[in-house]
């Protein structure tokens, strides 16, 4: 019959094994992402073209400086200010409807290109030119939707 078993050794790694078990670790990890790693060295290079990496290196190294420098900036009433204005923008801008506006982007799109390859028109518009220009169907959609416009601007909605 066997012996019970009383005590249980683990096996101890030495220091080469140990470091050759991790370099294995992460040459594994370099080929699975290896698309990711060369981009990102890309990346880094271009960066390091341009001057960022040593300005980083710089911001780090004088870290208190730049950021009391920073703070003075941004603690100036014109850039508070400039920075409230930004905060609410943004939030005006996350209100807006931008599906509905997509087709009026667009009409203003085309005139603005009609304007732009008219631009050089010597002739002087009269009072005969506009009633006969309110004939034109597209003249006269763009004006029904300028005044509906104006009315939705113009009326008062309870929000």
């Amino acid at each position: 019959m066997a012996k019970a078993i009383k005590s249980i050794k683990k096996i101890e790694l030495t220091e080469e094994e140990k470091r050759a078990q991790d370099l294995k670790e992460i040459e594994d990890a370099l080929i699975d992402n290896k698309e990711a790693l060369l981009e990102t060295l890309d990346v880094v290079g271009h960066m390091k073209e341009r001057g960022v990496i040593s300005l980083l290196n710089g911001m780090f190294g004088e870290g208190d400086r730049v950021l009391k420098v920073l703070v003075d900036l941004l603690s100036t009433p014109e850039n508070t200010m400039a920075i409230k204005n930004l905060m609410l923008l943004v939030g005006a801008l996350g209100r807006i409807n931008v599906k509905e506006l997509e087709p009026l982007i667009e009409r203003l799109n085309n005139g603005i290109e009609n304007v732009s390859e008219n631009e050089e028109i010597e002739h002087k518009t009269g009072y005969l030119d506009l009633i006969k220009a309110l004939k034109d169907p597209e003249i006269n959609r763009s004006l029904s939707i300028l005044l509906l416009f104006l009315k939705g601007m113009g009326s008062e909605k309870n929000q």
